[in-house]
């Protein structure tokens, strides 16, 4: 796949402020290994190979197990993860993939119970930017290097 254009150079000032929404979320109140996971499961929901490979190099530095990683696409099936990274993961799918589910009311209660309420609003954040980066990845075809 050919890179339809860079983004960085295309609008300096509007990737300006990606970058600094970036900085904050990965500066709130959700711990950086679940964030990774949530960035992780996000892209793979948005076909974003680019941001699925640069999280996932990331959660390894972090030590994230390559077993948990491979099992992520399918974590509703593992025992690999607690019930707080599976509300995030629920939660994430749910923000995500909005316009099907509307984030249901189980799922909310799920992640209210793992989460306060500023957490919650931190782990919104969180997936809300990484979908932003999905989005402009995919639409322009940014792929990870070999």
């Amino acid at each position: 796949m050919t890179p339809r254009l860079d983004y960085y150079s295309a609008s300096p000032k509007a990737m300006k402020a990606m970058i600094a929404m970036e900085a904050l979320s990965s500066s709130l109140s959700i711990e950086q290994a679940l964030l990774h996971l949530i960035k992780i499961r996000a892209s793979q929901l948005n076909g974003c190979a680019f941001c699925t490979d640069m999280h996932s190099v990331d959660a390894r530095r972090l030590g994230e197990s390559d077993r948990r990683l491979y099992s992520l696409v399918v974590w509703r099936d593992s025992n690999f993860f607690n019930p707080r990274e599976r509300a995030a993961l629920a939660w994430t799918e749910a923000v995500t993939l909005l316009c099907e589910s509307h984030v249901p009311d189980d799922v909310y209660a799920q992640t209210r119970e793992q989460f306060s309420e500023s957490e919650m609003v931190d782990l919104t954040i969180a997936v809300t930017t990484i979908n932003s980066w999905n989005r402009l990845a995919v639409s322009f075809r940014q792929t990870p290097s070999a």
